[in-house]
């Protein structure tokens, strides 16, 4: 046997068979379990996977590639290496950001779409996975109330893939030759403060320009002021600009704050009918958070057959007003891997008019090795030339296993628990929720010291300009019981994981507000582990010198 032939038989042993072998296929499995168990000894009670340590930037910069390579043992064990510190998005006393623990069978199609890797691009290579794209998006049309028979969309690279597709969309019909021959007249793009930053990224990459992008203030509840909406897209169509779409965003990132889609979509139609525009106005619903509360558009809040607490159902009650009108908007965000308890990334955007994916087609001839047979050819109008199958088979997973019921009960004890949370924040005279007409799991808020009258503190910061430098001296005092309780946690000393926003808001003078901030997402959780978590909060002001007592010890 040459060279070359006895290194290649040790190589295959490396792949999964493609036959059947038993030997070969448990030596996969065991490889797999292996795996999986020695990720599972890193976990302790604690949020995180073993010890969190300091990342050397430097020493990766001098990697290099091996003349020769390891055994999958050894590369197991470097690879679970890697799992030391990350947060464990299912543990009851992780409030990061909006990342959900995925469910098991979302697992198991991450890891079988993985090892036959299938692509979107055409049915010819993904064959049924075509067809579970297909299946998603008419369970999720159905959902919100879009018809099915004219709806479509496809999974893309996450919520901001989402809300680039729907803007492209609606470029295309403002602007019919920018396809072709590039963005050649004034365009503008539209939507709130509090909406994603990946509008500025949609706006740059679509040759609109972030410049051009129109931002709108929101109001207390972080939805989009309609007045300033009404008046900012009156003036911009009224100086001759083509708005590319408005994006409406049902659940902010940092507050869950829902804006009026309905009333949005009423505007439109009536400055379309207005100014006589020769296109309809895009609107875009970044629901990428919100959609799933959709499960509660046909609940019977009146006699409330899960039990929910009356707290809790008028939470619930209060977001399906709003969430309700998701089949107003002309195309629509999900992401699985946010409320669809999903690996990352499983997201999608669904066209309310199949057709309009039809402004992004290319001809077949610029394609000429592909699609010579099959039905399903999205590669003719994606972004994407590769889109796997992965996210696609963890949404169809976790929407069979949940089914509208179980969405409905995580989402109600999710609620249940940010409230119980806020409820105990509230019990010191030393916090303030920013965002308490908000109704969904996420809870931002900022902690003062003893010498702060909370009742008055937060009309002073927010409009008082005269209270400018007590703002920043009470940013940097959140900003250090953030680290304090950051530090307390990778240190296992108890607390939770919390998130942190730089600028919840800006005060009327124009100065950030700085907010510590809890997203709940587990499943597991309970009331011990929130009282837990606000000890912890309460504690960090002992740890943490005041504003005050740091000006007497810097003089």
């Amino acid at each position: 046997m040459s060279c070359y032939r006895e290194i290649l038989s040790k190589v295959r042993l490396a792949f999964p068979s493609p036959v059947s072998d038993r030997v070969h296929d448990s030596y996969f499995v065991h490889s797999m379990m292996q795996a999986v168990d020695k990720v599972d000894a890193l976990k302790s009670d604690r949020p995180i996977l073993g010890e969190y340590t300091q990342l050397d930037y430097e020493a990766a910069l001098q990697s290099n590639l091996n003349e020769t390579g390891m055994s999958i043992e050894a590369v197991t064990s470097e690879l679970v290496a890697y799992c030391k510190g990350l947060t464990i998005p299912g543990h009851p006393r992780t409030h990061h950001n909006v990342i959900p623990p995925p469910t098991i069978p979302s697992l198991i199609a991450m890891l079988i779409t993985s090892v036959y890797n299938p692509n979107l691009v055409w049915d010819e290579y993904s064959h049924r996975v075509a067809l579970a794209e297909v299946e998603v998006g008419a369970m999720l049309a159905r959902l919100i109330g879009y018809n099915p028979e004219h709806s479509g969309g496809l999974f893309t690279f996450g919520g901001t893939g989402a809300t680039l597709y729907g803007v492209k969309v609606g470029l295309e019909k403002a602007v019919p030759a920018a396809g072709g021959e590039g963005v050649r007249e004034d365009v503008t793009l539209i939507g709130s403060s509090a909406s994603h930053y990946c509008r500025y990224n949609v706006a740059s990459w679509l040759g609109i320009g972030a410049s051009n992008l129109i931002t709108v203030n929101t109001d207390a509840r972080n939805s989009m002021r309609l007045d300033e909406l009404r008046e900012k897209l009156h003036a911009a169509l009224h100086g001759g600009a083509r708005v590319a779409a408005i994006i409406a965003t049902m659940g902010t990132t940092d507050a869950f704050g829902i804006d009026d889609l309905d009333a949005i979509v009423k505007m439109r139609d009536e400055m379309v009918e207005e100014f006589k525009l020769p296109y309809r106005i895009h609107v875009h619903a970044d629901a990428v958070i919100g959609w799933a509360w959709s499960v509660f558009n046909d609940y019977d809040f009146e006699n409330n057959p899960l039990g929910f607490r009356p707290r809790t159902l008028r939470m619930l009650a209060t977001a399906r007003r709003d969430i309700c009108h998701l089949h107003l908007a002309d195309s629509v965000g999900f992401d699985f891997h946010k409320s669809g308890f999903a690996p990352y990334t499983s997201s999608m955007v669904l066209f309310k008019e199949r057709n309009d994916l039809s402004l992004l087609s290319r001809p077949q001839k610029q394609m000429p090795y592909l699609y010579q047979f099959g039905e399903y050819r999205p590669g003719m109008y994606t972004l994407e030339s590769s889109r796997g199958g992965s996210g696609v088979m963890s949404a169809f997973a976790s929407l069979k296993l949940l089914g509208k019921l179980g969405f409905q009960v995580l989402i109600g004890h999710l609620v249940e628990m940010t409230q119980l949370l806020r409820e105990h924040l509230l019990g010191q005279d030393s916090v303030i929720i920013l965002n308490r007409d908000n109704v969904g799991p996420v809870t931002v808020f900022r902690v003062y010291p003893d010498d702060e009258d909370v009742l008055r503190v937060r009309e002073q910061e927010t409009n008082d300009a005269s209270y400018r430098d007590r703002v920043l001296q009470h940013n940097d005092y959140n900003r250090a019981l953030f680290k304090w309780m950051h530090d307390e946690v990778m240190a296992a000393r108890g607390g939770g994981v919390l998130s942190l926003t730089d600028c919840y808001q800006l005060t009327s003078y124009g100065e950030p507000m700085l907010g510590l901030k809890s997203f709940i997402m587990s499943p597991f959780i309970e009331e011990e582990m929130i009282m837990a978590v606000a000890n912890k909060i309460f504690a960090a002001r002992k740890g943490v010198a005041t504003p005050r007592a740091r000006d007497k010890q810097a003089v």
